[in-house]
């Protein structure tokens, strides 16, 4: 499905043609001007100079850890309170209407629901899910002198702290749009604003809450994702598709209990031995490519295309978005192949071990067991489940010289593929990338993955999609220094009173 379609005609004389540059509107909407955008963009102004800073700020020193990172996340109770705070701000801010609810299932990180009416003239517009998510990731090694994870430190224009940009401005940049659109006369449907607290470790929780809210919710019209981005913070940037995953911890054991290494090398196959062989298995190790047929894709036509026209637009500037070791080079001189590895084909990290000692203090011994963890990233299309059950056949069948293997400790998720945008959204979003970025707004895939969009894709398959953030290449989202581009953040916030605005006056269906 190609999302890159063109700006409809609106002057076509087939449609009638309102002053807002809708066809076929309502007289109740007609009558209604659009949104004012220099009062938009003042009132935006003001709010993130003002109050959000501040509240944001306080939102970034709370350590509210996503329960896979924090076992004893309920007792701790950072969680509860990053929503609490969140729900205090919100509710600070006396939207016509809006009621703000904590629900939290048993044994389920907590969630936080803003319900704001819509405004006259939009009640028959459905309802607009906004989402972003209130956990974190852990500090994640050293941040520079000064920093630190639970500091809120704004330097030249960036918010520094981790949540700054993954993801607590995502409720700043919703209830502000809405703030804003009220202060410039603007319309909005029904609006629900949604963050949950358990993102960073794959949503395990969504699916009991979108089923427990499915009849409060309604027909879901339009979801907004706060928490995506692109390569720059000079326009607004569109995801188009996002990767699954597929975790795993894979044990080999070899020996009882580990043994000297002189004594039993050549002829005890080592356990680093085994797990190499089991992994080509799954890898090429020359190429990077995954041989399972389970976890490829064909790359659609128009993905291709925006591949190219993302390549043409930074010419060799992927490879730059890295901090390479010296002499190090990218898996391929192909700007377009690097996107593609990157968004539709699968690829493998080794991201953890266990059984290896620190060099410093490594004796002669051959191990009992070796374990890693396995990060599989999955093309857009690919069934997680397909690819779990593939991947422990794949390791556990035929094991060299009968070792034991232990596969186990999953996380998956699904990946997502954008539908096509209606025409009032393309206008939308052309007029976006006009009065705000003072560019056109670009598509893209995204390597990595946000399971709600899945989830949201099948329970509203008839919703229309914006997926975009503030997240740049250099934003540092789950290691040291994150941060958060505060003026592309007050743009990201006026583009959506924009599209809520456009969405409460586009043609009936």
């Amino acid at each position: 499905m190609n999302t890159r379609r063109p700006t409809p005609d609106l002057s076509s004389p087939s449609d009638p043609v309102t002053p807002y540059g809708n066809p076929a509107l309502s007289a109740e909407q007609a009558v209604v001007p659009p949104m004012d955008h220099e009062q938009a963009r003042e009132a935006v102004s003001a709010g993130w100079t003002g109050e959000v800073l501040g509240s944001l700020s306080r939102l970034v020193e709370i350590p509210a850890l996503s329960p896979a990172y924090d076992a004893s996340w309920e007792q701790n109770g950072h969680l509860r309170d990053a929503v609490e705070h969140v729900r205090a701000w919100v509710e600070s801010r006396g939207l016509p209407g809006a009621k703000c609810e904590i629900v939290q299932l048993d044994g389920r990180s907590p969630l936080l629901l803003v319900d704001v009416p819509a405004t006259p003239g939009a009640t028959e517009s459905g309802t607009v899910l906004l989402y972003g998510h209130l956990d974190k990731q852990p500090p994640h090694g050293d941040w520079s002198d000064g920093l630190g994870p639970w500091r809120a430190v704004v330097r030249e224009g960036r918010l520094y702290g981790r949540g700054s940009v993954d993801d607590g401005y995502s409720a700043y940049v919703a209830t502000t749009a809405v703030e804003a659109l009220h202060a410039a006369g603007g319309q909005h449907a029904r609006v629900v604003l949604l963050l949950e607290t358990a993102e960073e470790s794959a949503s395990p929780d969504l699916p009991a809450y979108l089923e427990h809210l499915a009849g409060r919710l309604g027909e879901v019209s339009l979801v907004v994702c706060l928490d995506s981005g692109g390569l720059d913070h000079e326009r607004l940037w569109l995801t188009t598709s996002l990767r699954g995953f597929l975790q795993a911890t894979v044990t080999v054991r070899v020996l009882e209990t580990s043994v000297h290494s002189g004594v039993a090398s050549g002829i005890v196959p080592s356990s680093f031995r085994v797990m190499r062989m089991l992994l080509d298995r799954i890898e090429d190790s020359t190429t990077g490519e995954i041989k399972m047929p389970e976890m490829n894709v064909a790359i659609p036509d128009d993905r291709r295309a925006e591949a190219e026209a993302l390549a043409a637009l930074e010419p060799r500037g992927v490879a730059a978005r890295f901090p390479l070791a010296e002499g190090m080079r990218v898996a391929s001189d192909d700007d377009v192949e690097l996107i593609l590895n990157n968004t539709w084909r699968p690829a493998l990290s080794v991201i953890g071990a266990s059984g290896l000692p620190d060099p410093s203090v490594a004796g002669a011994v051959l191990r009992d067991s070796t374990s890693l963890r396995l990060s599989l990233r999955l093309p857009p299309t690919v069934d997680a489940e397909v690819a779990r059950a593939a991947l422990v056949r794949a390791l556990t069948t035929d094991v060299p010289y009968g070792a034991q293997v232990e596969v186990g400790d999953f996380l998956t998720g699904n990946g997502w593929h954008a539908p096509a945008h209606e025409p009032w959204l393309a206008s939308a979003l052309a007029k976006v990338g006009d009065r705000v970025f003072g560019k056109p707004a670009r598509s893209a895939g995204l390597g990595g993955g946000i399971p709600f969009m899945e989830l949201l894709g099948r329970t509203y398959p008839r919703a229309q999609f914006v997926v975009t953030g503030a997240v740049g290449s250099d934003s540092n989202m789950h290691v040291p220094d994150e941060w958060l581009n505060l003026g592309f953040a007050q743009r990201l916030t006026v583009a959506v009173a924009h599209i809520l605005d456009e969405h409460a006056r586009r043609p009936a269906d």
